[in-house]
């Protein structure tokens, strides 16, 4: 993976670096916010339903979380059934409320930005004609 150079001089006020692309993508932040308003885990089928996502969708996304361990995977058996239970990890946790954090940074700057920007049509300089 290639880096990119700072370039000198420049300011990154609204790089935002800490929106992790892995929690990022819609899917994946349904997935772990689900999991983490409901701390006791939940089944393939109901962060199937919570999501809106296909069988091989909602597969692929917790592959994924899996892999940078942001998700717990705890299989076993009810009723006689196979069932697997997904939970936020306490790594996945930590860097979803980082997450948030940088996202309601993101909130404050545009809220700002929108403010600045409704106080000054009201003070727009007056057509000549």
């Amino acid at each position: 993976m290639m880096k990119r150079k700072a370039i000198p001089g420049k300011p990154r006020r609204f790089a935002y670096p800490g929106l992790d692309r892995v929690i990022h993508e819609r899917a994946r932040l349904g997935v772990l916010t689900s999991l983490l308003t409901h701390p006791t885990g939940l089944s393939f089928i109901t962060l199937k339903q919570l999501c809106g996502l296909t069988d091989g969708n909602l597969a692929r996304h917790l592959q994924v979380l899996e892999d940078a361990k942001l998700v717990d995977i705890a299989r076993g058996s009810e009723l006689n059934r196979p069932q697997t239970i997904y939970r936020i990890s306490p790594r996945g946790r930590k860097r979803y409320l980082e997450y948030l954090a940088v996202l309601e940074q993101v909130v404050l700057d545009a809220s700002a930005a929108i403010a600045v920007d409704s106080n000054t049509k009201g003070k727009e300089a007056p057509a000549i004609g």
